[in-house]
């Protein structure tokens, strides 16, 4: 059974920084992409970044690229995303998913596997 469990939101002022994670478990994930999105109050599921686990190939948001990195850890089966220079708008309940795929789909229909969630707040 696969299980995704973020973690690491949490509450932080606008041009700060926070790291999440992701454990991954349940199966092999190297044919996986990995992919982060985010969901705001009253809002549609995002796309935030996505990655290869294989050759680790990225594709990212555009308003997110220069300030968010995903990155992947083997051995551990860990997912992160480095957030840089938050800004208020970056505010929203951010979500990991897993999906088997040879590309990085961006629309969450294509993630059959996703975690829990994670909250992270920007204050202005």
């Amino acid at each position: 059974q696969v299980q995704l469990v973020e973690s690491g939101g949490g509450l932080v002022q606008a041009g700060g920084s926070l790291r999440l994670s992701c454990a991954a478990s349940g199966r092999t994930f190297s044919r996986y992409t990995m992919g982060w999105f985010r969901q705001a109050p009253g809002k549609e599921r995002d796309f935030v970044a996505g990655i290869r686990w294989s050759s680790g190939s990225t594709y990212y948001l555009d308003s997110v690229k220069g300030r968010f990195t995903i990155s992947r850890e083997f051995g551990k089966n860990m997912v992160y995303l480095q957030m840089n220079s938050l800004k208020p708008e970056d505010t929203a309940v951010y979500y990991c998913a897993a999906s088997n795929t040879i590309s990085i789909p961006t629309t969450s229909n294509w993630y059959a596997y996703w975690g829990q969630g994670t909250q992270v707040t920007v204050s202005s």
